[in-house]
């Protein structure tokens, strides 16, 4: 077993860049060029056929299934021509991750050969086994059948030798069993909602989307190391490993220098992620040891969504080809900065307007005034929700940590906008806007109509700051899909503007000019958002207290968040806007806390088989050896003398006995706090108890063996350590 460490790391140090081969085009040559996008629609459908899908695509027009085999037809013979003879329908379940089935081109011709075929059937629609992906009991093991069904708005794509079809994943009677289904929902009541209240200022504006800029955060280590490590290899994270000497505290490794070896594997996958159409735009180290980021141009949210998807999955064969392991969990390494996944969020119009930004009229800030408090109104009301949203037994641990925003909702604004919101709430309604015949409207505000953008600091510990033009949702978990935190958002952000739109239209209703009557209601709005703003350190203990008696949800248990999701509010929101029935919010609150449970179960059978089979053997030999030590030392010297030069070894070898007894009764009270959790049938009651009784446990026996490792023999020690992980030869 020491061998294999030692052989482990020294092969770390030998290893030399892979050689990667930069294609001949520049990057915007060969961008795309695995994906069916228009440019390729344009060539392979007929020009009636082109039309009616781009239709679809840009419009959201129902899908003539009359043309579906003319689509089918265009992207075989594509695809054939690029070597595919696959293809699967590509989903997103409730695992945070992707699903894909493949199956040939190839049919019977009836004449003892084959044929390759593809139809507009099989385009449309598939029927995969819907019953062994998580349903949160809406499907079960004797009711198999599932459907997934295209969605276009979303280009096809070839990995390897397959097609990838990007689909939503439904139940025989209909409920999402997926992301994309209710994201594509909550996209469609957000356009819906803001395109109406966009017609107060921009009368031709005919539709909102949402738009999505993620930044991906992430670990690599060696693949050897990696294998060493059976807790990173079943976890995704070290249950274990004491401080490294030198971690992040010299702040060397922030836009440092990208080493040779991640260099290679960057520039692997940055290629490989342009070719899928990915808009990949930065690289750069992190702030911790060994982690990196990389970012794409932002996108529509749909497309941004499945294209993080895909990223993570490249990712992980990629880092593979260069002899690393690319590690998302949010925080596989303790003591330094976990991995986030922020994500930047804007709205923008289909002429041109980012509803966001301010503009260069009164009346384009009197909008960008608008979207921005509507957007603090959804983010307030629905706080807990958000916060649910991005909850997880793996970012539970990041949370709080480091630079990482705390598991308190509030949103961070900058001295300008707070104070122009300050002065709109505190001004009389009259003094504040008055009309001035064609001069259009002028506003009693110095700031408007010439409102800066980025003039002012960033607080990273907020996790929905406005950073200039758009929010960024800064909480989201660096392994998580990205789809759940913007189902939630664009759902609260909707539910606003419909609230917004009602009440400007019934004092338009009762007379009240329009411009004054969108004034009324933002004054009020903003009073009543006020508590969700917070320019402060969100890491200290009086944000907690403050939090609190504002209103804000402050818990901080996994499974008890989660909760949020059922709450009358958050049903009536999403029922409302047709985004999930309570029936699927139930059901995937069932899959979130089963999640949580096995999750956790996992960690501690690892913990509880690593403290038996290999802390405490190695604690022990090591023991024995200084036992033996010890007698020789007594057999050639005095009595007096030898326990005078046996009082270190003596120290040690009584450490280490009070050290591994402690190990053995934690892992004793971890099986028996497992046993009496799994007898709990309901799955929340059964998470609750998993993070209340089990997880825990795991603190205290990792304190024990991180205090182990400092002690024992450096040649005994079997697990390759955090100074040899984190650093990149």
């Amino acid at each position: 077993m020491t061998n294999l460490r030692f052989q482990v790391v020294g092969e770390a140090f030998k290893k030399k860049p892979v050689e990667v081969k930069t294609p001949a085009e520049r990057p915007y040559e060969y961008f795309g060029k695995k994906v069916f996008n228009r440019e390729k629609m344009y060539k392979y459908l007929p020009k009636d056929v082109y039309e009616k899908l781009i239709d679809v695509i840009d419009n959201g027009t129902r899908l003539d299934r009359s043309i579906a085999d003319a689509v089918a037809a265009g992207i075989k013979q594509w695809a054939v021509e690029n070597g595919v003879t696959h293809y699967t329908h590509w989903f997103q379940p409730l695992t945070e991750g992707t699903a894909e089935k493949h199956d040939s081109f190839i049919e019977h011709d009836y004449k003892g050969g084959m044929v390759e075929e593809f139809s507009g059937k099989l385009l449309v629609q598939q029927e995969p086994d819907a019953s062994s992906f998580p349903s949160g009991g809406i499907r079960n093991t004797f009711e198999a059948r599932g459907y997934s069904a295209w969605d276009p708005t979303s280009p096809v794509f070839i990995m390897d030798d397959t097609l990838c079809i990007p689909t939503i994943f439904i139940s025989y009677t209909g409920e999402a069993l997926d992301y994309k289904a209710p994201l594509l929902r909550t996209l469609h009541a957000v356009n819906v909602a803001a395109t109406d209240v966009c017609h107060y200022f921009y009368p031709d504006v005919k539709k909102v989307q949402s738009n999505l800029g993620w930044e991906q955060e992430y670990f690599l280590v060696d693949e050897g190391l990696y294998s060493a490590r059976p807790d990173l290899l079943l976890t995704g994270r070290t249950l274990m490993g004491h401080d490294s000497a030198k971690n992040q505290q010299m702040e060397d490794h922030y836009f440092g220098t990208i080493p040779d070896r991640v260099q290679a594997f960057m520039k692997d996958l940055e290629i490989t992620a342009l070719e899928l159409g990915i808009p990949c735009k930065t690289r750069h180290n992190e702030v911790a040891p060994n982690q990196f980021e990389v970012a794409p141009i932002f996108e529509e949210t749909n497309l941004a969504v499945d294209h993080n998807m895909l990223l993570m999955l490249i990712m992980k064969k990629v880092a593979r080809r260069h002899g690393f392991r690319a590690l998302l969990h949010e925080k596989p390494f303790a003591g330094i900065n976990g991995s986030g996944k922020h994500n930047n969020w804007s709205l923008s119009t289909d002429t041109g307007v980012l509803l966001h930004a301010p503009g260069k009229t009164p009346m384009d800030n009197l909008r960008f005034v608008t979207f921005i408090v509507e957007t603090l109104m959804g983010v307030y009301k629905h706080n807990g929700l958000l916060k649910a949203s991005i909850m997880s037994a793996t970012n539970a641990h990041r949370l709080g940590a480091n630079e990482a925003p705390p598991a308190i909702i509030s949103s961070f604004l900058g001295k300008q906008l707070s104070e122009l919101l300050d002065h709109i709430e505190k001004s009389d309604k009259d003094d504040l806007f008055n009309m001035a015949g064609k001069q259009g409207l002028k506003m009693d505000i110095p700031e408007i109509p010439e409102l800066l953008i980025d003039n002012t600091d960033r607080n990273r510990t907020s996790p929905f700051a406005f950073t200039g033009n758009r929010f960024e949702f800064r909480a989201v978990g660096s392994e998580a899909n990205c789809a759940s935190a913007m189902i939630a958002l664009n759902s609260a952000v909707a539910e606003a503007l419909v609230d917004f739109k009602v009440r400007v239209d019934a004092l338009i209703a009762k007379g009240e000019d329009t411009t004054k009557a969108i004034v009324e209601v933002i004054r009020e709005d903003i009073k009543t958002c006020k508590p969700i703003r917070f320019d402060g350190n969100g890491y200290s203990e009086e944000w907690v207290v403050e939090a609190t008696k504002r209103g804000l949800d402050v818990e901080k248990s996994c499974p008890v968040i989660f909760e949020r999701y059922l709450d009358d509010s958050s049903v009536k929101m999403f029922e409302t806007l047709g985004v999930m029935s309570k029936k699927e919010l139930e059901a995937r609150n069932e899959v979130k806390w089963e999640t949580y449970t096995k999750k956790i179960q996992i960690e501690a059978r690892v913990m509880g088989d690593l403290s038996m089979n290999h802390i405490i053997p190695v604690a022990t030999h090591y023991q024995s050896q200084l036992l033996k030590n010890v007698q020789n030392m007594r057999n050639i010297f005095p009595t007096e003398k030898a326990d005078a030069l046996n009082a270190r070894n003596m120290k040690i070898i009584e450490e280490i006995a009070e050290r591994t007894a402690i190990i053995e009764k934690g892992v004793d009270d971890l099986v028996n706090a497992r046993k009496v959790a799994n007898k709990i049938e309901d799955e929340h009651a059964k998470a609750i108890a998993y993070h209340d009784s089990v997880a825990p446990l795991m603190d205290s026996i990792r304190y024990q063996i991180d205090k182990l490792e400092l002690i024992v023999e450096d040649d005994l020690w079997t697990l390759p350590k955090y100074r040899e992980l984190l650093f990149i030869r």
